[in-house]
């Protein structure tokens, strides 16, 4: 057994461990105590999966005297193989954090203070049922997350769009995975990623496009290096606009302006197909558009492309050469492409590459519509984000009316006269006053969502009523009228399902602090002060535990694509981490979809009948039963669109918002953990070595970046990102300042994006205004910006930032499936 210590911070991705094609990718267990804390002493180690990232890196937490005192990997498990993220090691820690909620709050003379859960689900009940009389189910919008677990989000779905009967209900995951699934709909006429992990085992060429792997899911990303470390390696294409990890390891670059990804798909598609790198045999067999793609793309030279994205001819050539001539093509897809200009459309370009190459249910081979959040899969599969519940469809009352069964209730509960209600369009219902009730659960909006200015002004409506249920006080808490507090990860049981279909049992290793409770004991107890009863006078929903909630979540999901009646939460524990489909046919589930080529996308069981990639308007159901009887995948061809809003005199660059390596989302649980929160203190601005000299900005300087919504003060870092574009992360918020609800606030990247989203997947778009940048500040200090990853600077990587306290090493033990030694 080899063991290596590292400092997981300044190392994330960690120590190479070579392999080959087709080899089984070697076990690197990495685990991390507390100071003090050695693997003897602890109690127990409880098993789970990360959730401050989507990768679903399987994991223990170490228990000692009824605390989390630290972590290590799962060895054995089939998506990370021990392997850690640095959010898993060390961000844990916010369970402990001293400000965390611990009993509820209400708004009393304009200020929150502390109450009791009697008088404040007494005031959500009593809104609720006012309103429901003076306006119908229809006045109250319930928005949650990607973060919780498949037995909540399923408990929600059937509260509100059964016991409730609106159809304001969805996710965060519309900021960050809503275009996964439009995408895979209008493709596979159903979600559920085609591809796996495992096909990192197997491919010769690994294409990503708008996906940052090596600071989004980076433990996949060392998946991948150690690929790349072993006997011939995959060749890698990335298309990015900044100089990432991966675009440094990659073959080929590909940095187009942002909003061009269309333009660019097109000359690919326009490549390969004039190069004859398509599979005719299975064009024929398997899918039904391929004529009206290849007339589309044929208008796309490289030449025209090179012009419309900003980038070289000939590197738009190898690109295309790259993909066309692979064996084993896997594609994935992230924020570049779901948070930008024409983002479904772009994404199912993506789709089409792999279906006209016939790359698809073979090792090596398939396409990664990839999640932003741990649990952003069950949000969709239970129906939490809008969809009905399974993967049914809502234009087909056979659907509406076997889910109405499973609940015992009337079909014309179920609000299955509209399509659901996206949520930039609940919050238009909130600004106008037709929804004046909203329950926030675990996301928080206040710093999340676009344009922050106008996101606050109907927070702080006095005609909407908010209830937040979450684990800390957050920005988004300073609107509530009442404030839930709620059980966090670690401190309740339930599953959830990563980006590759693989669930994880997470079982209660502690107690919540004081008297928070689960987000499903939560829920249900609304639903029974609130009295809802099925058709037979049953209490609704019929469940009351966990385990109880997870039968009738296999019950609904029975038949289904995403079909759980297989699992079990014994099985899970004897054997967690098993992909769905996991039924009688499949007992150990499914590696990847579609082998047989066969799909999901028959009329009568498809999840959605499409949507036009331009208007958005969804196609009528005979008119797609025309165009697919048989059920076949579907190649689906997207004219390029210029963006809404364009670079000008006043505001020259395009602007970019996201993710970065050390924290997740608005930082409620990353920033109060030490070592992650040194490493990326405070927010910071890119932009390019030539953009800055022309601005007269230098490293440190504080800048004010404007849009024509906003002002934001950061640190100037000049990194490697193409001219013309400035890169703002999106994590930073106000909790932490003397401003907690950010009214006057000039931190946060969303006080510049715009109010606007994608027609199909109605996800709005972080990456598509426009800005300038001016100096503020003429004495430059360090920015906080990481030195170990695309925000590194120009000028090279610096020493890594100075830890106060527990050093943050990590142990690594290759070679055994073993803990900490």
């Amino acid at each position: 057994m080899t063991s290596v210590s590292r400092d997981g911070i300044a190392d994330p991705w960690g120590t190479r461990t070579p392999y080959g094609p087709g080899e089984t990718w070697p076990v690197r267990v990495d685990s991390y105590l507390l100071d003090g804390v050695r693997a003897e002493d602890v109690d127990r180690w409880v098993p789970t999966a990360g959730v401050l990232h989507s990768n679903g890196d399987g994991m223990e937490l170490a228990v000692k005297d009824g605390r989390i005192v630290g972590v290590r990997g799962a060895a054995m498990d089939r998506v990370n193989r021990g392997r850690l993220d640095p959010k898993d090691l060390f961000g844990w820690q916010a369970n402990h954090s001293p400000d965390r909620l611990t009993t509820p709050l209400v708004r009393r003379d304009g200020e929150l203070v502390e109450s009791t859960w009697d008088e404040a689900m007494e005031l959500v009940v009593a809104r609720s049922r006012e309103l429901l009389d003076e306006q119908g189910p229809s006045a109250l919008g319930f928005y949650t997350s990607g973060q919780l677990f498949a037995e909540e989000y399923y408990t929600l779905a059937a509260i509100a769009h059964g016991g409730i009967g609106t159809n304001h209900l969805d996710g965060n995951t519309r900021l960050c995975t809503a275009t996964a699934a439009a995408a895979l709909k209008v493709t596979f006429g159903c979600d559920g990623q085609p591809a796996s992990y495992t096909d990192v085992d197997h491919a010769d060429v690994i294409a990503l496009f708008g996906h940052n792997v090596a600071e989004t899911q980076v433990v996949l990303w060392e998946r991948i290096l150690d690929r790349l470390a072993g006997p011939r390696p995959p060749a890698l294409l990335c298309v990015d606009p900044r100089e990432t990890p991966v675009a440094e390891a990659a073959t080929v670059h590909l940095a187009p302006i942002p909003g061009t990804n269309v333009a660019l798909m097109n000359g690919i598609l326009h490549e390969v197909i004039a190069g004859g790198w398509i599979d005719e045999d299975y064009l024929d067999r398997c899918t039904v558009g391929y004529d009206d793609l290849a007339k589309l793309v044929a208008d796309y030279p490289p030449e025209r492309v090179a012009k419309i994205c900003g980038i070289d001819e000939s590197r738009l050539r190898d690109a295309a050469r790259l993909v066309g001539q692979a064996d084993r093509l896997l594609c994935t897809v992230l924020q570049g492409f779901y948070q930008s200009h024409q983002a479904s459309a772009a994404a199912v370009q993506v789709n089409n590459l792999n279906l006209i190459r016939g790359m698809l249910g073979k090792p090596g081979c398939g396409v990664l519509q990839m999640n932003g959040q741990p649990t952003a899969e069950n949000t969709r599969e239970c129906g939490a984000d809008g969809d009905l519940t399974g993967f049914r469809n809502w234009a087909n009352d056979s659907h509406v009316a076997e889910l109405a069964g499973l609940w015992n209730l009337e079909m014309s509960q179920l609000p299955h006269y509209a399509p659901p209600t996206p949520l930039m369009q609940m919050l238009r219902y909130a600004e106008n006053g037709t929804m004046r009730f909203w329950w926030i659960s675990a996301t928080n909006p206040a710093v999340s969502l676009p344009e922050l200015g106008r996101v606050r002004s109907i927070l702080s409506q006095e005609r909407l009523f908010v209830v937040v249920q979450d684990i800390f006080r957050t920005e988004t808490a300073e609107f509530a009228d009442v404030v839930l507090p709620a059980a966090m990860w670690g401190e309740k049981t339930g599953t959830f399902t990563n980006a590759d279909r693989t669930v994880h049992l997470s079982e209660k290793a502690v107690e919540p602090p004081g008297d928070a409770r689960s987000d499903l004991d939560i829920f249900l107890d609304y639903a029974r002060r609130m009295d809802l009863r099925d058709k037979d006078g049953e209490p609704f929903p019929a469940w009351h535990d966990p385990e109880s909630a997870f039968e009738a979540w296999k019950a609904a999901s029975a038949g289904r694509p995403c079909d759980y009646t297989g699992l079990t939460y014994e099985k899970l524990r004897s054997t967690n981490g098993i992909q769905w489909p996991c039924d009688a046919d499949r007992p150990l589930g499914t590696e990847r979809l579609y082998e047989d080529g066969v799909f999901f996308a028959h009329p009568d069981y498809c999840e959605s009948y499409g949507r036009d990639l331009v208007t958005g308007a969804p196609n009528e159901p005979e008119e797609y039963r025309a165009a697919n009887p048989d059920g076949k995948a579907m190649i689906k061809a997207a004219e390029y669109l210029p963006p809404h809003e364009s670079a000008d005199e006043e505001f020259p660059y395009r602007l970019s918002t996201g993710r970065t390596l050390y924290h997740f989302h608005t930082r409620t649980r990353t920033a109060r953990t030490p070592q992650l929160a040194a490493a990326a203190p405070d927010m910071w601005v890119e932009m390019s070595e030539g953009d800055a000299a022309k601005e007269g900005l230098t490293e440190g300087d504080l800048a004010e970046i404007t849009s024509p919504r906003g002002s934001v003060h950061a640190r100037v870092r000049i990194a490697a990102i193409r001219d013309g574009v400035l890169f703002l992360p999106f994590h930073y918020g106000y909790w932490d300042t003397d401003d907690p609800s950010g009214t006057d606030g000039h931190r946060c990247a969303n006080e510049l994006t715009m109010t606007d989203w994608d027609p199909v997947s109605k996800q709005p778009l972080f990456k598509a205004a426009v800005a300038a940048i001016a100096k503020v500040e003429a004495e430059p200090v360090t920015t906080a910006a990481p030195t170990t990853t695309a925000s590194a600077p120009i000028n090279g990587r610096r020493p890594p930032p100075t830890v106060g306290g527990d050093s943050g090493r990590v142990d690594e033990h290759a070679g055994t499936p073993g803990g900490k030694a």
